[in-house]
């Protein structure tokens, strides 16, 4: 989808813009004690179904983007033990509606939020300054299988970024283009502990030093509601050589 109002335009009219094409309201998300109001879509299972209708036997572009993943969530919380120190950086990758980048940003970091689908930014900025977060964050289209920003970030992370085998070798030397030369620099991934990853980690270890965690938490079964028992497995990488 093309983007009809500029991201450099006011809340209002980008707000607007997200109207036009969604039922939105915004939610409270609460993380290390910091809420802030984050725009979602009303009604997510709706929109599938009207998709699917609409699309019949055809392929549907799902709106993965528009989840809140509880990888991003537990991320999240990961944030609150880095120090954003004086004006150190930091860029989120594949993004969605910028969960990560934007707590980031209310803790300190001054974050890039990137992602490669329209929405998913339109989204993200709407957050930044509807959080009054417009001195700190932004946003900007990455692939990060592919592109090059001409930057490098003190701290790069990603949420659910190892979902495809064949984007591996793209976003390894992603991250290598783009992490920081400060001692202190690392990349910290997260993702669900069922996602198989280890075609990524081989060649990764050859490059970062790698610090894997693995987190429990609990999730309500969609079908009957009760809570049960999941891990998330977050990885912390830093380079092995001086860049």
């Amino acid at each position: 989808m093309s983007q009809e109002v500029p991201l450099s335009a006011p809340l209002d009219e980008l707000l607007d813009a997200a109207k036009a094409r969604y039922d939105v309201r915004f939610e409270p998300v609460t993380i290390g004690g910091v809420t802030l109001q984050i725009l979602q879509i009303a009604d997510l299972e709706a929109l599938v179904d009207r998709l699917a209708k609409r699309t019949g036997a055809g392929p549907i572009e799902l709106p993965y983007w528009a989840k809140i993943w509880p990888a991003s969530m537990l991320l999240g919380h990961f944030l609150t033990h880095l120090d954003p120190g004086q004006g150190r950086t930091l860029i989120e990758i594949g993004a969605g509606v910028g969960i990560c980048g934007l707590f980031a940003a209310a803790q300190g970091f001054h974050a890039l939020i990137t992602d490669i689908h329209p929405d998913a930014l339109l989204f993200s900025k709407i957050n930044i300054l509807h959080n009054g977060l417009g001195d700190r964050a932004d946003v900007a289209r990455a692939d990060f299988s592919a592109d090059r920003l001409g930057r490098r970030f003190d701290v790069i992370l990603g949420s659910e970024v190892l979902y495809l085998e064949n984007i591996y070798r793209g976003l390894l030397k992603f991250l290598l283009a783009h992490i920081g030369t400060a001692p202190d620099a690392e990349v910290v991934l997260a993702k669900d502990f069922t996602r198989r990853a280890s075609k990524f980690l081989g060649p990764a270890e050859k490059e970062f030093q790698v610090a894997e965690r693995v987190i429990g938490y609990k999730e309500n079964n969609p079908e009957n509601g009760e809570p049960e028992r999941k891990l998330c497995q977050v990885y912390r990488m830093r380079p092995r050589k001086q860049i």
